[in-house]
């Protein structure tokens, strides 16, 4: 068994992890109880927009252009997707309104193995030159990445729960959430918040996509799947409802998925964590609905 000190490097990574699949599970909540469409292109939007970042930075543009364009990659995608699609997905099923989104997932990776093509059956990888610095904590080496993946997180989270209680747009996504007629009915631009839904869960798409690309060298598959699939399960977790929720739920994910590193017997399962967790979570508040119900019909 690993000792503690093996253990504390992948804290801080964890949590960085875990700040990154935040800001993915609360767009995927905000735009989901706007809109009620579970949009299953997350991961690949942002994805693409790191392409499109690291594509600038290596041609020799200034960084914070690669940033810029990936960011407004996400929203600009994500947005044009809303506008296209989402009043046709409106009337339809969830199951209906998950699938279009994958296949707009798959478009973008179709459109990643296109635009930067492989050699040999190599994989696509890419790595944003950083900057070392940092600050120590004991004997573990934090850099400005993780800081601001968490940051984010945490902002975003405390943010969001702000714009939605007392922000007129917030009042209208919540009252969509409730009942998408009604709000109509009572004169509310029911397409223009949507459309800001829709924006705003592309800008998340793109930051997520950037940091974690930052935070280490992956590869397109990764960036597609890793983020959709983690913050999905963060999502599930918080019912598709509560932004607080999905956002611990994120942060054990991230922090389970990299404390599992330094155990070698289980390593190879780590990236089933956010299945386990998800799975634990939903099972345990079934259970708990069956127990208040039981204890109704019998009182």
């Amino acid at each position: 068994m690993p000792s503690w000190s093996d253990f504390q490097p992948f804290i801080v990574s964890g949590l960085a992890l875990g700040g990154v699949y935040a800001l993915s599970g609360v767009g995927l909540v905000v735009l989901y109880r706007a809109t009620g469409v579970l949009y299953l292109a997350f991961g690949a939007v942002g994805a693409m927009g790191a392409f499109i970042a690291f594509q600038i930075i290596q041609s020799g543009s200034p960084g914070w252009l690669g940033w810029l364009a990936c960011i407004l990659f996400g929203g600009a995608v994500t947005l044009g997707y809303g506008v296209v699609f989402g009043p046709a997905l409106a009337g339809r099923g969830p199951l209906i309104q998950a699938v279009a989104t994958l296949g707009l997932a798959l478009v973008l990776f179709g459109a990643i193995d296109l635009l930067w093509p492989t050699s040999a059956g190599q994989s696509r990888s890419i790595t944003f030159p950083t900057d070392s610095g940092g600050f120590m904590v004991g004997q573990v080496q934090v850099d400005w990445t993780q800081v601001i993946a968490l940051g984010f997180g945490v902002v975003l989270t405390v943010g969001t729960g702000i714009f939605l209680r007392f922000s007129k747009l917030g009042t209208a996504m919540r009252a969509m959430a409730n009942d998408r007629e009604i709000t109509g009915t009572l004169g509310v631009p029911v397409r223009r918040v949507e459309a800001a839904a829709w924006f705003g869960c592309g800008i998340l798409s793109g930051l997520a996509g950037l940091l974690l690309a930052d935070l280490s060298a992956l590869d397109d598959t990764t960036l597609v799947f890793t983020v959709v699939i983690s913050s999905l399960a963060a999502a599930l977790i918080g019912r598709l409802r509560s932004i607080t929720v999905t956002f611990v739920a994120a942060l054990v994910i991230g922090l389970v998925h990299d404390l599992v590193t330094p155990i070698t017997q289980i390593t190879q399962y780590q990236d089933m964590t956010p299945f386990v967790l998800a799975a634990i979570a939903l099972l345990v508040a079934a259970r708990g609905q069956v127990t208040t119900r039981s204890r109704e019909e019998g009182s």
